[in-house]
This record gives structure tokens, C-alpha cells and sequence, in this order.
């Protein structure tokens, strides 16, 4: 039976987990990104979609997923099972048919026997149902400690049944295959007896009651009171010995459906009704699991720049503004971005300037690369600071952000960018509602890379236009 559910909720438990890590706005633009995506495909977004589209993003893994690795231990746990349980099996059939040409196999201890099997089975059943977890011990043993972790708890007394189901269904599967082996190979010698002075006619009628599910199928394995009354047996008794031997061994029919009906069924039965439960137990804690409501919030609801990643609900947003600024530092490089400073750049700027390469924009990306490429061999000659020009009145860009992303990987180390936002009259600062979103983007790529500056205004002597004293 397929583990598919089972491994939706791993790996959507385990991604809940990494999310934990990420900023609140990175995972509201994440996810709404995807709900527009599949709005554009014409299908639902639902958690199998979600964790392939993160997949995509993230490449292909070179370890084991966490839902990988879980499932491993629980094929283990089920394999150690299964093979106790063949072996076992072989075991305990032997000893419950061992002959020595004496005794006679006591059916009443057949009976218990079969008794016992079929309590464990329902009693395992149950304890699963109930949420007890008696193998917690054997978990904890061979279980890494991370994997003990998350909602994978709540499913561990099923998946713990389950395995005990198919330890018990190897074990009824060998035990009927080592019964009609010893059946041909041995010439077994079945009979009934009982301390308690029990009749002949209520041992029958307990044997047909037991062999009611197969009696029409196989008449011969459902004794008849004639066997019954023939083949019973005292601690000592010689008047059976004249008896014929023939009858002492046409229990076996009995036993071999005794052994089908109420052993080994069962365990089939309860193994598959495990199966089902943990599947739809597994769907109903993904559809319920806390990261899912919070999912399907960030998918419905549009993404808003609010300024207040980083404060709680009844706080004001953060409105720092000159404390997170930077004096413009010294440098002979000047990077312009998507336009700013055209038509003319300020003569402020422009200065003792080396360098100035235009990028972004209307620019290609080879352009944008052949940028990157000068200013990183121009800034092996001297200098560690790269002047980042833009427009204050245009939003921070994702073209913006992957530009300087690929920048630190290409400059030298140590290199510092000042994000200059230029105003529309360059005669002024830019507004503090305008410096705002840039400083925000700043904190987004790395304030140990990017700081956000003031353009130096032009000096008052330049304006003497007007006839006014400098």
C-alpha cells in the first residue's frame, strides 16, 4: 500500500519546520508568487504543488529528504518485524506440532494457542486506536533524535501496529506453510482431552461453532461428533489403543483452517485497516496541520511592503530613518541604475569620479554583466566602495536585488555599496517616505553590503543666478 499521504505530510511538516527560519515577508511573497502561478495554469494550489514548486526553486538534494529518511526507519522497523515474525513462526508451529509417537497433539492446546494470537491482534488494534504507544521505548532507541520531532508523533502507534500486524501476518503465513509440511513429511497424531469432565457433545458443539466461516466450504475440516467421541484421550488410558490409528489424524483439515480463519486472516485484515487509517489519518494532519492555515492566508492574501517586518501588531511601524543612514563615503566609482542621474548627472556627484557605468533598465543582462565585470577589475587597483545610484521615487526592484547578489559573489571581498537615492530636483533630499522603502531593501539584501546614503546637496555658492549674495 502506498505511503503517498504519508509522505505529503513529512515533507510538508519538514518544510514548515525550514520556514520557521525565513522572514515573514519572504515567505508572503514566496507563496502568493505560486497561488498567482497556479491561478495562471488554471489549477489548484494545494500542498503536493507546493512542495514541488519549492523543489524546482531549491535544485535537486544530494542528502535524503526528511520525509525520505522517516520512511526509511519505519521500512526498517516493518522488515525487522516481518522477519522476527517468519521466523518465529517456523518456530512456534514445530513445537506446537512436535511428535515423538506417545502423547497425542492436544487440540484444546491448539485452540488456546489460536486464542491468544487472535487477542494480541485485536489488542494491538486497539492500542493503536487509543493513541497508547507501548513500542515508545524501541522508537526512542533506534530513532535519531530530529525524527522524534513534529506531527510524525501523533501517526506512531499506527505505523507501530502496522508493523506489529505484519510481523503477525509473517507469522501466521509460515506457521500454515510449516503446518502442511509437517502434514506430508510427518505422520502427526491429533487428539482432544481436558482436565474438566467435559462431554464429548459440548466439545463437538464448541468445534462447530469455531468451524462455522468454512464448515460449507470444506466440510471435511469441521469434525463430527463420531471423530470427537474416537479420538479423545486420558492421562492414562489403554482402551484407545485398539482404536484405528487412521482417525487420530484427521484433525489436520481442522488445524490447517483453524490456523487460515483465525490466525492468519485477521492479521490481514487489521494490517490493511492500519494501512487505511494511517492514510486517511495522515491527510486529515496535513489539511489541519498549523502551517497550512497560515499557507493558504500568505496564498489569498496580496503581498503589502507595511515597513513593520520586524515590530509586533500594536506597535507603530519602524520609522527609523537617520540612525540607519550612512555618510556618503569617498569613492571614484558610480554605478547608475535603470537611468538615474539622466539627463545630466550633479556636478556633486559626477567629481573626481573614474568610473561611471550605467546598468539596469533598459540594459541587457549582458550589458548588466559587462558592468559588473568593469567595476570588479576596476576596484582591483584601489578602493573598496562602489556609489549605487538610483531613482528615490522608484520602488526597489527584484532585478535590482539579483544584480547586486550576483555583485558579491563577483567583487572583491570587503567591497561596500552606498545606495544613494537621488530626488526628482536634485536641488533637495529625497522625502522620508521615499528613503523608507530603500532602507528596508538594504536590510533585505545585507546591511554589511549595502548601506543606504544622502546625495550631497550643491553647494549654496553655485546659486548666484538670482543675484543674491553666496
Amino acid at each position: 500500500m502506498t505511503d503517498r499521504p504519508l509522505r505529503l505530510l513529512l515533507g510538508f511538516d519538514a518544510q514548515a519546520q525550514r520556514d520557521k527560519s525565513q522572514p515573514p515577508a519572504f515567505l508572503h511573497r514566496r507563496d502568493r508568487k505560486f497561488a498567482l502561478v497556479c491561478q495562471e495554469q488554471g489549477v489548484a494550489p494545494d500542498a503536493a504543488r507546493w512542495l514541488a514548486h519549492l523543489d524546482r526553486l531549491s535544485g535537486p538534494g544530494t542528502t535524503p529528504s526528511a520525509a525520505d529518511q522517516t520512511l526509511a526507519f519505519w521500512r526498517r522497523v516493518n522488515t525487522g518485524f516481518a522477519a522476527a515474525g517468519l521466523v518465529v513462526g517456523v518456530l512456534t508451529m514445530a513445537g506446537l506440532l512436535f511428535y515423538d509417537g506417545g502423547q497425542r497433539i492436544n487440540i484444546t492446546v491448539l485452540l488456546a494457542f489460536v486464542l491468544l494470537q487472535l487477542l494480541l491482534a485485536l489488542f494491538t488494534s486497539v492500542q493503536s486506536i487509543v493513541g497508547w504507544q507501548p513500542w515508545r521505548w524501541l522508537i526512542r532507541r533506534f530513532q535519531a533524535g530530529e525524527a522524534r520531532k513534529g506531527t510524525i508523533n501523533r501517526l506512531h502507534p499506527l505505523l507501530m501496529a502496522r508493523a506489529a500486524h505484519l510481523g503477525g501476518l509473517c507469522f501466521a503465513v509460515s506457521g500454515l506453510v510449516t503446518l502442511l509440511v509437517m502434514v506430508v513429511v510427518q505422520d502427526l497424531a491429533f487428539g482432544w482431552s481436558t482436565t474438566l469432565e467435559t462431554p464429548a457433545a459440548n466439545y463437538h458443539q464448541l468445534v462447530q461453532l469455531i468451524a462455522a466461516p468454512w464448515a460449507w466450504l470444506w466440510p471435511s475440516a469441521a469434525p463430527d461428533l463420531a471423530l470427537i467421541e474416537a479420538t479423545r484421550f486420558f492421562r492414562a488410558d489403554a482402551e484407545n489403543a485398539s482404536l484405528d490409528p487412521a482417525l487420530w489424524g484427521q484433525w489436520w483439515p481442522f488445524f490447517t483452517m483453524l490456523w487460515a480463519t483465525w490466525v492468519l486472516l485477521p492479521r490481514l485484515l487489521l494490517w490493511l485497516l492500519t494501512s487505511v487509517l494511517i492514510r486517511n489519518r495522515a491527510r486529515r494532519l496535513t489539511s489541519s496541520h498549523p502551517a497550512m492555515h497560515a499557507l493558504l492566508y500568505r496564498m489569498e492574501t496580496p503581498a503589502l511592503d507595511t515597513g513593520n517586518e520586524h515590530n509586533d501588531a500594536d506597535d507603530l511601524p519602524d520609522t527609523r530613518i537617520r540612525d540607519n543612514l550612512l555618510p556618503l563615503p569617498d569613492s571614484d566609482t558610480l554605478l547608475c541604475w535603470a537611468g538615474a542621474g539622466e539627463p545630466e548627472l550633479p556636478e556633486t556627484l559626477r567629481c573626481g569620479k573614474q568610473l561611471i557605468v550605467p546598468a539596469g533598465g533598459r540594459a541587457s543582462l549582458t550589458e548588466d554583466e559587462q558592468a559588473l565585470n568593469q567595476i570588479a577589475d576596476h576596484l582591483k587597483t584601489g578602493g573598496n566602495n562602489v556609489i549605487l545610484l538610483t531613482r528615490c521615487w522608484e520602488p526597489p526592484t527584484g532585478e535590482l536585488q539579483d544584480f547586486l547578489e550576483s555583485a558579491r559573489g563577483l567583487w572583491p571581498r570587503g567591497t561596500r555599496v552606498a545606495l544613494l537615492p537621488l530626488a526628482a530636483d536634485i536641488n533637495r533630499e529625497p522625502d522620508t517616505h521615499q528613503i523608507q522603502p530603500w532602507l528596508r531593501f538594504a536590510e533585505r539584501v545585507g546591511n554589511e553590503f549595502v548601506r543606504v546614503s544622502l546625495p550631497p546637496l550643491p553647494s549654496p555658492a553655485l546659486h548666484t543666478a538670482s543675484g543674491e549674495p553666496s
